[in-house]
């Protein structure tokens, strides 16, 4: 054979061959590794890192944000480098929000000197949540009858105008501000992490929730559509004190790590900082519809003006000559009244359509289980039990809402007759007293009923029947025997029977331009 006839290699030979070979194998390394061959853009354009720019908002490197949101609560040191901060918050405890207006000079000149509006909404983090948020919360309504997942904190607030929260959206609140001026918000989230895990491990194993802000700007047609910038945050919320606690453990874990590690993660910072996201997708059918406000003197609401207006105009001073046929006139517009008060509240009728029934319960403050009952028509609901409806609605409202489906009323404490004397009743009883009794006179009276057993409260009802002022009633006596005038007092009325009639009189004061009534 041919190779069997070749010289054998010399252990030199072969290793001076090897490193040839070897030292040709890495010339082209650097050439391969050169700059012109790789780039940091070439890197950043893989699809991992277009997957993480497409959540954020197109030209978001050079956009300057309009306004920016501190939540003034600390974040947790136990967080990676690279993914997003993590804040944990105790169930009803206020935490502000402060809104910064972060515009450059000359900036988004349409705002200026106007209110914009903020909505902020408490959502699930977790997308498999999303897809089944209308559930999740519906929920957590069954269980938790008539509370709110989000509420304001108003008398803590400032900058803070016209704040509204719809009964129907449990984990929202808006408000209008003005950019500048200083304005803080202090919100208060009721549910915890756990409230929405399959299995209750406790705060730890909670679910996150996501504190978004959406601001808008007013539009042409003065409605607060067009969409300005939004933010958000990821947070747990657990049971109270629980968040001190979850931060703390997080701390004393963090100090137990080695340098090398701590460098893994981030560090706690005193406040979180909202990041911009995507404006979220049900603001884009806003609502600007009035909705119901906070029972609060901080809101902006119309307000009625009392007595002590600047504006406030005196009231008529009503004549002698007029005060018998004021009283006659006003009976019947009184009558009126009483009935228009009383289809306000009148009882729920089997024959009532779903959104009748819908109106019912707005009227009768029952507006935060409008939406369980959404298709129930009256007959449907006067059809449930009593426990029925406290389960449904929880003890208080659910005894309240059957004691308002079944018409039941506080009965007064006292019921007192009173029909005012005429002329023509004064005729009728000389003629009494005379002995003919032929002709027959129908009274009218009208009832009034007393809860706090009171003078003034029986001299404010009365000059309510009849349509005057409480200030034209100086005093009420009570004819005794022999026709002597008693001052009717708080204990003379306590001592009333019920369902006593009287016969009202009046008599002019010496002293001022009032009048005296006089209980025959």
């Amino acid at each position: 054979m041919a190779w069997a006839l070749k010289l054998p290699l010399t252990d030199e030979v072969i290793e001076s061959g090897l490193v040839q070979d070897f030292d040709a194998s890495l010339s082209g390394i650097g050439q391969e590794l050169g700059a012109g061959a790789y780039s940091m853009s070439d890197v950043l354009a893989l699809p991992i890192f277009k997957q993480e720019e497409s959540n954020l908002p197109p030209d978001s490197e050079n956009k300057i944000l309009p306004f920016q949101y501190v939540l003034c609560a600390a974040t947790s040191p136990a967080i990676k480098l690279h993914d997003e901060t993590l804040t944990y918050l105790n169930q009803g405890q206020s935490y502000e929000i402060r809104m910064l207006d972060n515009r450059k000079l000359g900036e988004l000149p349409e705002i200026t000197g106007k209110m914009v509006k903020s909505i902020i909404r408490v959502v699930f983090h977790d997308r498999r949540l999303q897809y089944t948020e209308h559930q999740q919360l519906e929920g957590w309504r069954w269980n938790r009858p008539g509370d709110r997942i989000l509420d304001l904190d108003i008398p803590m607030s400032v900058g803070m105008v016209d704040p509204r929260a719809n009964p129907t959206q449990l984990n929202t609140v808006e408000f209008l501000w003005d950019p500048s001026k200083r304005t803080s918000v202090f919100i208060q989230v009721h549910c915890i992490s756990t409230e929405f895990t399959m299995r209750k491990h406790g705060g730890e194993k909670g679910v996150p929730f996501r504190i978004q802000i959406d601001t808008f700007k007013e539009n042409d047609g003065e409605e607060y559509t067009e969409h300005q910038h939004s933010a958000s945050c990821q947070v747990k919320v657990f049971k109270p004190k629980g968040a001190d606690r979850k931060q703390k453990t997080d701390r004393e874990k963090m100090e137990k790590r080695a340098p090398q590690e701590k460098e893994k993660y981030q560090p706690s910072y005193e406040t979180t900082i909202l990041t911009e996201c995507s404006p979220w997708p049900e603001v884009t059918y806003v609502n600007n519809s009035p909705s119901p406000g906070f029972n609060s003197t901080h809101n902006s609401f119309p307000v009625a003006e009392g007595n002590g207006s600047p504006g406030h105009q005196p009231e008529p001073v009503v004549q002698v000559a007029d005060i018998e046929s004021c009283l006659t006139d006003t009976i019947l517009s009184s009558h009126l009244l009483t009935r228009d008060s009383e289809s306000v509240h009148q009882n729920l009728l089997p024959a009532a359509t779903p959104q009748d029934a819908q109106q019912w319960l707005h009227r009768n403050r029952f507006s935060p289980f409008c939406r369980l009952f959404t298709n129930f028509s009256g007959a449907d609901l006067l059809k449930l039990t009593r426990e029925d409806v406290i389960q449904i609605c929880g003890p208080a409202d659910g005894i309240r809402l059957f004691n308002a489906l079944k018409g039941r009323v506080v009965r007064p404490r006292l019921t007192v007759y009173v029909c005012q004397e005429s002329q023509q009743a004064r005729e009728q009883q000389q003629k009494h007293e005379n002995g003919d009794t032929a002709s027959s006179t129908f009274f009218v009276y009208h009832a009034i009923y007393l809860e706090d057993l009171t003078a003034v409260e029986l001299t404010e009802k009365i000059a309510q029947l009849f349509n005057i002022s409480p200030r034209q009633i100086s005093q009420i006596f009570k004819q005794g025997p022999t026709g002597i005038h008693v001052l009717v007092s708080d204990e003379m009325i306590q001592n009333f029977q019920d369902e006593v009639c009287f016969v009202l009189d009046t008599m002019k004061a010496e002293t001022n331009d009032g009048y005296h009534i006089i209980l025959k």
